[in-house]
């Protein structure tokens, strides 16, 4: 018997386009000899759906949408759906068996995550019975994501006579994700002595990022197929001699898994929410300089503006590096020298400032300049505009607000400083666009004269051990000074991060991939007197 396991990207809310995907995939799939196709999880109407998921009219017309896919399938092809259902009263997260033009079993997910990006305990209710079905000889289990995650589903499902486990996932990707999801799924083969078939939605919705990676497993916990990340993907396990086995694809390594999300994330989230294309603030430093890679990867070149602002402080080698860098990616580059609005604000706030020394007042006026003009082309000519702050920056606030913030999406939101400057060499392997001062000349924002960043922050390789042990792994200041930190720098970032919480809240979503990112996953008050003991 061959599964097809239908890999793909579905839209949250498009019932009927995903529906017509499905239908696409379950054609091809038969065509190629299949008898059972699995989809992602929630594949009818993508996932998370969030509070969509609340909605009585969301319900009825995913069961519409539904019935008429049930009924336009190949013959002979059972189809595996992941789809919200409602009755009894209840609302799941369910996987649908489409079979002989009709709705003949359904699943309701028994575990629903309640951490980290999840919120399902919030929208859907629990399940606690097994579905095992029988085709062409085999009995086989159903599973969805969590479930697989937690001991009891499984063995429930083989109690019940499952010779074969099928999971269907909205996973999604955070470094070294995948590697987990083979544990995981190894453990549950092995001590239920049953292969697992595994499928992952793949796209990008808002911060997240779903890689595929769709994946099969023998009894023995060995991988037998794997199919690639960060692309749709069709593909056959033929379940002849017991065991799932098909089509077997490396893992991409470290720099190039992280960049493809960010790419992925971009290109998603720019064509689902209708946009032209991109704007970006090239300052000819190394932040701009991945986001417009990552932009001109995600969208085209074509699709993709570069907009240098100079102002008095900026060096010319930075204005020169920019223009290198859009030649190189061939993309439209405009420069929009500051200086005269600059000297206007001033003029304006002269009597208010009489007496009172510059400071950091004059560089946000800087950064709002530049984040005005952004805001104008966006407007004029409807593109959206790409923020180009990392990590590190967001956790020590080390950005203006209404400046350097503005934008409807940011590419690196969850790239520590660290990591951008090994994603721009990864870029740069791939071919050598980013002018190589870029990468190694000291970071600065340019708003003074002579200013680098780490006039105002620590090293960004301390900054960046510290930010994870803190606010990735929640470890308390006092455990990161003996892990080795100075408690004076450990102090520092601590501060910085806990004083910066007004600011994240106001900035745009961005992609994620850590395990902890400032967004929907770490959600702490703005207004807080706790102190972190030391």
């Amino acid at each position: 018997m061959k599964i097809a396991l239908a890999q793909f990207n579905a839209t949250v809310g498009d019932l009927d386009g995903n529906s017509r995907r499905i239908k696409d995939l379950a054609a091809a799939a038969a065509a190629a000899g299949a008898r059972l196709m699995v989809t992602p999880e929630l594949a009818l109407c993508g996932y998370p759906p969030e509070d969509l998921a609340l909605r009585a009219d969301f319900y009825r017309e995913s069961a519409r949408v539904l019935a008429d896919l049930a009924a336009s399938l190949p013959a002979g092809l059972a189809v595996l759906v992941g789809c919200p259902v409602a009755d009894g009263g209840g609302r799941y997260n369910a996987a649908v068996l489409l079979r002989c033009g009709r709705i003949e079993a359904v699943y309701r997910k028994q575990f629903l995550p309640n951490h980290s990006v999840f919120d399902e305990v919030r929208t859907f209710t629990a399940g606690d019975g097994a579905l095992v079905f029988e085709l062409a000889g085999c009995r086989i289990g159903v599973l969805i994501c969590e479930d697989v995650w937690q001991p009891g589903p499984a063995a429930q499902a083989c109690a019940a006579g499952a010779e074969l486990l099928l999971v269907l996932n909205a996973s999604p990707y955070h470094q070294g994700k995948q590697t987990a999801r083979h544990r995981v799924v190894a453990e549950q083969a092995v001590a239920n002595a049953v292969p697992v078939v595994y499928v992952n939605l793949v796209g990008g919705q808002d911060e997240l990022v779903f890689d595929g990676g769709s994946f099969a497993m023998d009894a023995g916990g060995a991988l037998t197929a794997q199919l690639p990340q960060f692309g749709e993907a069709l593909a056959l396990v033929d379940l002849a001699d017991g065991s799932p086995r098909g089509e077997l694809n490396d893992l991409p390594d470290v720099e190039e898994g992280i960049y493809r999300a960010l790419v992925l994330g971009v290109r998603d989230y720019v064509a689902k929410n209708g946009f032209a294309g991109v704007i970006v603030g090239s300052s000819g430093g190394v932040d701009s300089a991945l986001t417009l890679c990552i932009a001109v990867d995600a969208l085209g070149a074509a699709r993709v503006q570069a907009v240098m602002m100079p102002s008095p402080y900026t060096a010319d080698i930075s204005v020169a590096d920019a223009q290198a860098l859009a030649d190189n990616l061939g993309i439209r580059h405009s420069v929009l020298p500051i200086g005269p609005m600059f000297d206007a604000f001033r003029g304006v706030l002269a009597g208010e400032f009489a007496g009172l020394a510059e400071d950091l007042t004059e560089e946000n006026i800087q950064a709002r300049i530049r984040g005005t003009l952004l805001m104008a082309l966006s407007n004029k000519r409807g593109y959206m505009v790409l923020t180009t702050g990392n990590k590190s920056e967001m956790a020590a606030g080390y950005a203006t607000l209404y400046g350097d913030m503005v934008g409807g999406f940011s590419a690196l939101k969850d790239v520590a400083k660290t990591m951008v400057w090994r994603l721009a060499r990864y870029r740069n392997r791939l071919s050598p666009v980013i002018p190589e001062r870029i990468i190694t000349r000291p970071p600065s924002a340019e708003l003074r004269p002579g200013q680098t960043d780490q006039d105002s922050l620590p090293p960004y390789e301390v900054l960046d051990a510290i930010m994870e042990r803190y606010m990735e792994l929640d470890m308390a200041p006092r455990d990161i000074v003996a892990v080795g930190y100075a408690e004076a720098d450990v102090r520092r970032v601590v501060g910085l991060i806990d004083r910066s919480e007004y600011k994240r809240r106001q900035a745009p979503p961005g992609v994620r991939i850590t395990q902890r990112a400032f967004g929907r996953d770490r959600r702490y008050p703005i207004t807080s007197k706790y102190q972190a003991p030391f």
